[in-house]
């Protein structure tokens, strides 16, 4: 019995497993480094301090909150997010929490991602 070539490379390809994408590692947060995850949305921005060994949110802040957006006509703005990122690294601090991992998740490091990132450095926190 003689097979095609394109039947033989069918069967030889059959039996090899995937491969992990290794290149593609997810941020994970320490106790020493916990990490700072965000979301955006149109309206407003979110983020969180994650502790990833036991699975807790140490902090979370938002464009919600009546402190950050106090003379604010509205959360979408990247004076908002900067606000914010400054109040988180104030609450992050009062819990002795210096060193984070930034995740910024699928949102690209531009406009009010950036804003927040640069009001957490300017707050104390350091990535």
């Amino acid at each position: 019995m003689k097979l095609s070539r394109h039947t033989l490379l069918k069967l030889k390809n059959k039996d090899k497993k995937l491969k992990p994408n290794k290149s593609k590692k997810l941020k994970r947060g320490t106790v020493e480094r916990p990490r700072l995850s965000v979301y955006r949305s149109n309206e407003n921005i979110y983020a969180q301090i994650i502790d990833d060994t036991t699975s807790k949110t140490l902090l979370a802040c938002s464009t919600l909150d009546r402190s950050v957006t106090l003379n604010l006509s509205t959360g979408r703005t990247c004076d908002a997010s900067r606000r914010m990122g400054e109040k988180l690294a104030e609450l992050s601090l009062q819990k002795n929490i210096r060193k984070i991992v930034f995740d910024r998740g699928p949102y690209l490091y531009h406009g009010r991602i950036k804003a927040l990132a640069d009001g957490a450095r300017a707050g104390g926190l350091e990535f």
